[in-house]
């Protein structure tokens, strides 16, 4: 048994991680359509596991089993079963109780069918993690932090859930929707660790003071800029919402945070180049630097695009998971050089 989960522990950490992915890509284009909003409720949708697919499941229906939590839309409404019963054939209020928690009342299948699945993928995901948690507990003599990270991604991925209630509850508050993504990535950096410390075998590197100093400068500047870019995003929403579907004029007349996020792209890459020129002189052996600055660049052009290209179907997704990506390579590269700085300290 115990063979078994050493050897299986880091495919059920890997394949944890590539599900934790799949929520940030499920998550972007659920934000690209427009389907934060498909179920008014949660975690069910209008009160069903298995969400309607057409605007009349949600109408009323006389001479209906309805079960209590069901929703339907009412005079532009939402309207919540108290309980179950049997409707005659019109509609008695007394059985129903108006939905408070926002006025959100439009139906769109594909809305809805957008957002079910971005939670399924949310509940799939808890089966790798999950069990990456009940294996770890076989390392915490060797390494107590591969357990104890472990917990905090079962954590956090609940935190996560409980949030994304608050999310739709609210309405898609922006600050709640960045919180969602900046909680998404401490997940992802917590797997990567369990994933990198959990390892049998490592590649050799050479360490370098300044390289570990500037790749985490150029950690915290791609995590400023996914968290100025949620903020653009929400921008894009708001002017999608008033001007309609004229992705010309989305941003005709960009905040602030639009510039600062641009130059900080600059920044980005002068930075990401810097690591990319110094790895190579010095032959630290980081390969990973490769992946980082392919990511930059897609970074760039995703977003020149987006401006000068109106937004082009899924040219917002892959902006975001890319970013998302990106700051998960920085961070395992800086994993592998904290290693050689560990390895350097104990041999001096």
């Amino acid at each position: 048994m115990i063979n078994f989960i050493k050897k299986h522990f880091r495919t059920t950490a890997k394949i944890s991680l590539v599900f934790v992915y799949l929520i940030v890509i499920a998550g972007a284009v659920v934000r690209m359509t427009g389907s934060g909003m498909g179920c008014p409720d949660w975690p069910k949708c209008f009160g069903y596991y298995i969400p309607p697919s057409q605007a009349k499941d949600i109408e009323f229906k006389p001479e209906h089993d309805y079960k209590e939590g069901i929703i339907i839309i009412h005079n532009e409404g939402l309207l919540v079963s108290k309980n179950d019963f049997k409707s005659s054939q019109n509609i008695d209020l007394n059985n129903w109780s108006t939905y408070t928690k926002h006025d959100y009342a439009i139906y769109n299948p594909t809305h809805t069918w957008i957002e079910y699945i971005n939670r399924l993928t949310t509940v799939l995901a808890g089966i790798p993690i999950l069990l990456m948690t009940v294996f770890s507990i076989w390392f915490f003599k060797k390494n107590k932090w591969i357990t104890t990270a472990s917990i905090m991604v079962l954590l956090g991925m609940a935190f996560q859930a409980w949030l994304g209630k608050t999310v739709v509850d609210s309405n898609l508050a922006p600050y709640k929707i960045t919180i969602h993504m900046v909680m998404a990535l401490l997940i992802i950096a917590l797997i990567l660790y369990v994933i990198f410390a959990s390892k049998t075998n490592f590649k050799k590197h050479l360490y370098n003071k300044r390289f570990k100093q500037i790749l985490l400068f150029s950690i915290i500047l791609t995590l400023i800029q996914i968290i100025i870019g949620t903020q653009v995003r929400q921008y894009v929403d708001e002017q999608v919402k008033i001007i309609g579907n004229s992705p010309e004029l989305w941003l005709a007349n960009p905040t602030l945070q639009f510039y600062v996020h641009r130059s900080f792209s600059i920044l980005v890459f002068l930075t990401t180049a810097w690591l990319y020129i110094k790895n190579k002189s010095l032959n630290l052996g980081f390969k990973k630097l490769n992946l980082i600055m392919l990511c930059v660049i897609l970074e760039v052009f995703t977003g020149i695009i987006m401006y000068y290209l109106d937004f082009p179907f899924l040219s917002q997704p892959l902006h975001i998971v890319i970013a998302a990506i990106m700051i998960g390579i920085q961070f395992y590269v800086y994993l592998e050089n904290q290693k050689e700085f560990i390895h350097n300290r104990k041999n001096n």
